[in-house]
């Protein structure tokens, strides 16, 4: 017995054609079938009817004046997410195609276009909008707010607001035998739900071609929020490794430049530094200005030798999975201890990360780690807070 095709379910339909004699022709394609439809011939009315209501179809031509189906595409993203867009044109190329495609649109259509293939493309459309709507209600249900956003046109309209509404949290890193703040951690988060964590938001400026932007943004919040810093003590600042490469971090009288003495930047030994050909100048140019460099995540990454002799750190921060449970575990225990031993001998110095219960903090501390971080001083909040001792 064969598979059978699912049945055809009708949906609102909005057809956008500044040719009037190809809209009547989709509409009465598209009603026959049993599908709501309602027609706009420019792209500015288009956006109104989008803006009063949600569309499970959008059929757009993409050459029309004022505003292109991309840009009507862009558009309607800011407003839904999800809804599929079907793109034709009259004078189809590859590179258009292409363009389309990576703009999200869902499929695109050489006119004048077949009536039974425009029938099977909104009808598959509609079905997908249904399955996307049922996923975010899952996703919803079990709590999780991270949207997967598939088109780069969606994931731009979301990345912009995340970029709006990003804002620095601090985190204390503390001398536990002298109860002291030495340092606070800026550590970035945004209001915008569809990148609810900093690993999403960085994936995202990563496939947009946008890392520069989100470093320059999150460095500059950091070097404004300097002045309010407690005297005496320092910022730790976390660097892609594709920041190494930009030159504005080199500018002497940019963002956190100018408080340079007061800041250390901080390199994951999770990231590669290989396209960074040049890493050995470019960190001594941080210091020559004044800058220390950590690593972090020292203990959980795949950094090799030499990119440890290349960054030559000034401080290692000891993974927070190393220290997990570390009162409990003789494996974590040696190995904190030594990881810690061999970069004092380095002349480094060390900081544990995630400390959460006294017996972490004992520990550690009995293993010669004196600088300690972690949810058990305090959370991450803005602005900078205070240490439960």
């Amino acid at each position: 017995m064969g598979w059978s095709s699912p049945p055809s379910r009708v949906g609102r339909v909005l057809i956008v054609d500044d040719d009037a004699e190809q809209l009547r022709a989709c509409a009465r394609v598209l009603t026959a079938t049993g599908h709501e439809v309602a027609t706009a011939s420019d792209g500015g009315t288009a956006v109104a009817l989008i803006e009063r209501g949600a569309f499970d179809v959008i059929v757009s031509d993409i050459m029309m004046p004022r505003m292109d189906g991309l840009r009507l595409l862009r558009e309607a993203r800011k407003m839904d997410l999800d809804v599929p867009v079907v793109l034709m044109t009259a004078g189809p190329s590859l590179e258009t195609a292409m363009k389309a495609i990576d703009y999200g649109a869902l499929r695109y259509l050489s006119k004048p276009v077949d009536a039974s293939v425009l029938k099977a493309t909104v009808s598959e459309a509609v079905r997908l909008h249904h399955l996307a709507l049922l996923k975010r209600q899952g996703l919803e249900l079990l709590g999780k707010n991270n949207k997967a956003l598939g088109d780069l046109v969606g994931l731009e309209v979301c990345f912009a607001r995340a970029i709006e509404q990003l804002w620095m949290a601090y985190q204390p890193i503390v001398d536990w035998p002298r109860r002291s703040v030495i340092a606070y951690e800026a550590l970035v988060r945004t209001r915008e739900p569809t990148l609810p964590h900093p690993g999403a938001l960085f994936d995202a400026a990563a496939r947009l071609g946008r890392l520069d932007d989100l470093g320059r943004r999150i460095r500059d919040a950091v070097a404004v929020s300097i002045s309010e810093a407690p005297r005496g003590v320092d910022l730790f600042v976390n660097l892609h490794t594709h920041d190494l490469l930009d030159e504005r971090l080199y500018a002497p009288d940019v963002g956190l430049s100018k408080s340079a003495t007061r800041v250390v930047l901080e390199i994951t030994e999770r990231a590669s530094l290989e396209g960074v050909k040049d890493v050995t100048a470019r960190v001594g140019r941080l210091r020559d200005m004044g800058f220390r460099i950590a690593i972090d995540d020292l203990g959980a990454g795949y950094a090799g030798l030499t990119s440890f002799a290349q960054l030559r750190p000034d401080v290692a921060k000891i993974d927070m999975t190393l220290v997990r449970g570390i009162d409990r575990d003789a494996t974590r225990q040696k190995l904190v201890a030594s990881l810690a031993a061999v970069c004092r001998d380095l002349g480094m110095r060390v900081v544990t990360e995630g400390v959460e219960t006294p017996g972490e903090r004992d520990m550690v501390a009995e293993l010669g780690c004196e600088l300690l971080q972690g949810y058990l001083f305090a959370k991450p909040s803005a602005p900078f807070c205070e240490v439960k001792w």
